[in-house]
């Protein structure tokens, strides 16, 4: 029975909604800026930067599951190669980027915007769906996307001073102080009250997700607002289809870098345990990083300009790790195998040397 178009249609749009609402989300702050702009009518100086932001990291800690954590809890050698990478050496890779491409004339904001997007933590979401639709080890993907998620909240704004500084007005202390209130506070206080409501959120599964992701559209919607309500900004054509490129093109290196070197025999890593670090290593955060964004760099004139590498990164990340995933599987489908007949091979040489042995002692 053949699918109708409109079917086909229409659920590309609800897989894709959450891309498309950036792009429209978007188009409405080019129209009308003056609605989402500091001191408008949604006032996001306090609907978004407090509000929006808390619940994000509440709708995160109630969502989060830590008892699926616990059986990953003991891959020491795996978290640290997960962590390292994307929290160490990618922020360190992109800082050394960032300083060649500075030699060309690309925006230096969105510049800046390249290593903002070094610094971030990994994703909650998106590395796990695509290590569960390879097949390969989810709990450690949770684990690790999870863990590295909390280690974000405190090492990437650190990263982000160490490499940007601040331009906002507001003091280090201050920034650390909202900071807890709105990430690391609502988070735990998700967390506890998922125990008290743990059999109704398992019951009902209500879509934390889509929530989630529609606060999320608010805050891109009122940054965008900052920035074409100042009309001294302009975007630079050129420079944005070079930072696409190169958002690309990073990506690709490090998935291939990540891959090749998850695969070395001294680390020990299983085939499964290969997908995880392929997807937690290189993934980046926009629900975190976006939030974060919006408290370190309050006040900041070019802050939607130094977001745009970030929004253009998590759709590709999402768009390359699935048009990955049939050749990932099937590369781990034929690296299992290949392992478990190795036993195989190596009992069967044993034989036929006993049988050598044999025939020798006979003469």
């Amino acid at each position: 029975m053949k699918i109708p178009i409109k079917m086909v249609f229409l659920d590309k749009i609800k897989k894709n909604w959450f891309l498309i609402g950036i792009v429209v989300v978007i188009s409405l702050a080019k129209l009308a800026p003056v609605i989402g702009v500091k001191g408008g009518i949604l006032r996001p100086e306090i609907t978004v930067k407090y509000l929006a932001v808390s619940f994000i990291f509440f709708n995160s800690g109630l969502s989060l599951r830590t008892e699926d954590l616990k059986s990953a809890l003991l891959q020491v050698k795996l978290h640290i190669f997960v962590q390292s990478f994307t929290l160490i050496f990618v922020p360190c890779f992109v800082w050394l980027l960032v300083q060649l491409l500075s030699l060309t004339s690309i925006n230096e904001h969105l510049l800046n915007g390249l290593q903002v997007v070094g610094c971030m933590p990994p994703p909650v979401s998106s590395a796990v769906i695509l290590t569960k639709a390879v097949g390969g080890n989810e709990a450690a993907a949770i684990f690790n996307s999870a863990f590295g998620s909390f280690l974000g909240i405190f090492v990437t704004p650190l990263l982000l001073l160490l490499f940007l500084g601040s331009s906002s007005t507001v003091p280090y202390s201050s920034v650390f102080m909202t900071l807890t209130m709105t990430v690391v506070v609502p988070l735990i206080i998700g967390q506890i009250s998922r125990r008290y409501i743990k059999e109704w959120l398992e019951r009902t599964k209500p879509p934390f997700g889509q929530v989630g992701q529609g606060v999320l559209l608010l805050i891109i919607y009122t940054t965008f607002c900052d920035t074409f309500s100042n009309p001294a900004l302009e975007m630079d054509r050129y420079s944005l289809a070079a930072i696409a490129v190169i958002v690309f093109s990073l990506q690709v290196f490090l998935i291939s870098l990540a891959f090749f070197l998850s695969k070395h025999p001294r680390l020990g890593f299983e085939p499964g345990d290969t997908v995880t670090i392929m997807y937690c290593a290189t993934h980046k955060s926009l629900t975190l990083g976006i939030p974060m964004l919006k408290i370190i760099y309050a006040g900041y004139d070019y802050l939607s300009l130094i977001s745009i590498p970030l929004l253009v990164y998590h759709p590709t990340q999402i768009l390359l790790g699935g048009f990955l995933v049939n050749t990932i599987k099937h590369w781990m489908t034929t690296a299992i195998k290949s392992r478990n007949a190795k036993p195989e091979l190596v009992s069967v040489k044993t034989q036929e040397n006993e049988k050598t042995l044999g025939s020798d002692t006979s003469l």
